[in-house]
């Protein structure tokens, strides 16, 4: 009787449409990470130490006097190292043999959207912490058209650095979208400046004064309560650095009749300047759907 092994025909196929739905599934499906800096881990290398300046300040001179102050430049540094995250899958030679096309995207995007989830679930815990954790909105206040303006202004007014971006749950951008209904639709112009546009299309859902706000289903409610932490944020108050982007490795093993497909990632996420963004505490529950 003939052995099925990894190195038959349906096996690579099966393997490479699991690895190919894995890697578009990943790659479209994280938001959050599409709109931070991305900054890479070379061979060799430990760590990232990413260097900061301060500001210097200009003063009026006076003819003939000399100038007597001197301006340091407050340079801090953040050390930026990184962690391995990933998961497996096997396929049995009986589900190859089977041959599903469907069965086999569906577990390809399984993989690819516990990777993404795992990366986005990550740089939103970094959200309650920007702005030295001093929130904007509050517990019981909802996204309005008034407030999400209210937290642009904030962020022109705090000069964060272009492009600026707006995360939170679908609920609260629901609440948001609800309040411009009777509002010229200017509201909802404009491109992703700065930005993957394929890669965050589909969660964008306005744009208020040059800023695109974006949703995310992995945005958890504070306990007790219907309201959870969005943000607004400059590309350059996070990001992620990666010493090794996801890969998928394969290898066969006889005794179970099947192929273990494993996907790997090597990655961190940091704050790389807290005053580049600010948490967005607004309301989350389910929107009406019977009004």
């Amino acid at each position: 009787m003939a052995i099925q092994t990894a190195k038959t025909g349906n096996l690579e196929d099966a393997q490479n449409i699991v690895i190919a739905q894995a890697v578009y599934t990943m790659e479209h499906n994280m938001p959050t990470a599409n709109l931070v800096t991305h900054l890479r881990l070379n061979q060799g290398e430990k760590q990232l130490t990413l260097p900061k300046v301060g500001q210097m300040t200009a003063d009026d001179l006076v003819d003939g006097v000399d100038m007597i102050s001197s301006e340091e430049i407050g340079l801090t540094t953040t050390d930026l190292t990184t962690g391995e995250v990933g998961l497996k899958v096997i396929l049995t030679d009986k589900l190859v043999r089977q041959f599903n096309e469907d069965v086999l995207k569906m577990i390809g995007r399984q993989m690819g959207d516990a990777m993404a989830r795992k990366k986005e679930r990550d740089l939103q815990a970094l959200f309650s912490a920007l702005n030295g954790g001093t929130t904007l909105g509050a517990d019981g206040k909802y996204l309005s058209l008034q407030n999400a303006q209210a937290c642009v202004v904030h962020a022109t007014a705090n000069k964060f650095p272009s492009p600026v971006a707006v995360v939170h749950h679908p609920n609260a951008m629901g609440y948001l979208v609800q309040s411009t209904l009777a509002i010229t639709s200017t509201y909802f112009q404009g491109i992703l400046d700065g930005f993957a546009e394929e890669l965050v299309r589909n969660f964008w859902s306005i744009r208020i004064n040059g800023v695109n706000f974006f949703h995310s289903g992995e945005i958890d409610k504070i306990s007790g309560v219907d309201s959870g932490y969005g943000a607004i944020f400059s590309k350059s108050a996070m990001a992620i650095i990666e010493s090794l982007a996801p890969v998928v490795k394969r290898e066969g093993d006889i005794s179970i009749r099947g192929t273990e497909v494993v996907v790997v990632s090597d990655y961190g996420v940091f704050e790389i300047d807290d005053t580049y963004g600010a948490p967005m505490r607004y309301e989350m529950g389910a929107l009406a759907t019977s009004n």
